[in-house]
């Protein structure tokens, strides 16, 4: 079967670390590429889910705003570790 040549861009460290993890797996990122790509052929979707990470829901995000907020405005009771580990202690 004819062979083509397909180009990708990605971060230089996502690069670097897919190509370690491949070599761990006894395979190179080619090799990996077109496991990809036959198993969403095949099957015709893709082969793990895609989710949004729940740290960056509008709630979460609106929250921790609100926290840095309270910071710059120096509404904020800081504690040092110890201090927490004591009051826990109490």
């Amino acid at each position: 079967m004819a062979q083509t040549t397909v180009s990708i861009r990605m971060d230089e460290r996502l690069k670097a670390d897919f190509d370690h993890v491949c070599n761990e797996l006894g395979m190179n990122m080619s090799t990996a590429v077109t496991i990809l790509a036959k198993k969403m052929t095949r099957e015709h979707r893709l082969p793990f889910e895609v989710s949004v990470d729940p740290f960056y829901s509008e709630s979460n995000m609106s929250a921790l705003n609100e926290s840095i907020q309270k910071m710059k405005d120096s509404r904020t009771v800081t504690k040092t570790f110890e201090e927490l580990k004591a009051l826990a202690d109490e």
